[in-house]
């Protein structure tokens, strides 16, 4: 039976109308492929580039000026070094127009480690949304694994990682000269992003950092790496609805043999207890109608029995990434930035 988004009374009345106009989920890659070279080709077809470019219009124009204004807020792009490799990445600093030393939000953007960039349209919107909360946001472009961010380069796992790792270290080295409290950095991301939020803060643990994220904001995070799966039921009841996750091209990209080796930096599914213990205060955000909701359900219990101060949040009516996507439904992303700043406060009170 074929999905009708207008029969599903589960969803915001916006989304339905949203779907309804979709010809096809987003992300949607027709079988899997067999290695990471095949699903490299796939990206670059006549057909794969036009979808890009269309997408890439979309995301342009979700960067409304009446919607989230730019007014009383700074912008500036940086480029630093990223190790081990020595390649180079670009961050977006979006903070209010103000010299005073500010609380902070890294952010890594969504794509499943595999495509977009944080200067996407949206996510300069989404940017401005959680600047306006009175914070500083600091997005990392990292290396996608298929196709390219605002950096030349794709690789596999673990550059992408790599890259997250590297910015954060940036930010809090020079925190000072932007007028950061660098004991008040959160780490957040949705999607691809949310998979690499949490593990930029596992591999910052495990590393014992000098100075680790004072919390963590992951937002539906894609973490399994092997979709559907019978754990989580959302991956099969909400299988297309926004996004398709019903084949490896992603994972082919970003980690195969990090799949077949459970290895949890690259997807946090895999971790342990003993894995995310040494966790700062950690929000999982979930939507309800998102096949990747049970994954974060899930990653968000796991948390509760390493005894981490964790917190799940599900968003009743809203598809993947809904605050993403903020011009659509502009309460939703404002009510999510809020929380975030509120989370981002928490934090900060739980670390004195």
């Amino acid at each position: 039976m074929t999905y009708d988004p207008m029969q599903d009374d589960r969803l915001d009345a916006r989304n339905r109308e949203l779907l309804a106009g979709l010809e096809e989920p987003m992300l949607t890659q027709s079988g899997d492929v067999a290695s990471r070279e095949e699903a490299l080709a796939a990206a670059t077809t006549p057909e794969a580039l036009a979808a890009e470019a269309a997408m890439a219009e979309l995301m342009a124009a979700l960067d409304n000026e009446d919607v989230v204004p730019s007014t009383g807020l700074r912008f500036e792009t940086v480029s630093i070094p990223s190790q081990p490799d020595g390649n180079t990445i670009n961050l977006q600093i979006i903070r209010p127009d103000t010299d005073a030393v500010l609380p902070c939000v890294y952010y890594i953007h969504g794509g499943g480690m595999a495509i977009l960039s944080a200067f996407d349209g949206n996510y300069r919107a989404w940017g401005k949304t959680i600047a306006h909360q009175g914070l500083c946001v600091v997005m990392v472009d990292f290396r996608n694994s298929l196709r390219p961010s605002s950096v030349p380069e794709v690789a596999p796992y673990p550059a992408g990682l790599n890259d997250c790792v590297s910015g954060f270290k940036w930010l809090v080295e020079n925190a000072d000269a932007r007028a950061v409290r660098r004991d008040q950095i959160m780490i957040a991301g949705e999607s691809g992003g949310g998979n690499l939020s949490i593990a930029t803060t596992m591999r910052l643990a495990a590393e014992a950092a000098d100075v680790m994220p004072v919390g963590l904001y992951a937002l539906c995070p894609y973490i399994l790496g092997s979709w559907p799966s019978d754990s989580a039921p959302s991956t099969i009841e909400n299988e297309g609805v926004l996004i398709s996750v019903g084949n490896n091209h992603t994972t082919m990209a970003y980690g195969i043999e990090a799949l077949a080796a459970r290895d949890p930096m690259a997807w946090p599914g895999f971790a342990t207890e003993a894995e995310v213990a040494g966790f700062p205060p950690t929000m999982i955000n979930v939507n309800e109608c998102d096949p990747l909701r049970d994954e974060g359900v899930a990653f968000y219990r796991l948390l509760q029995r390493a005894g981490v101060l964790s917190q799940c949040r599900q968003t009743m009516g809203t598809i993947h990434a809904n605050e993403v996507f903020g011009v659509f439904m502009p309460d939703i992303a404002r009510t999510t930035a809020r929380d975030m700043a509120g989370w981002l406060q928490e934090c900060i009170l739980a670390a004195k």
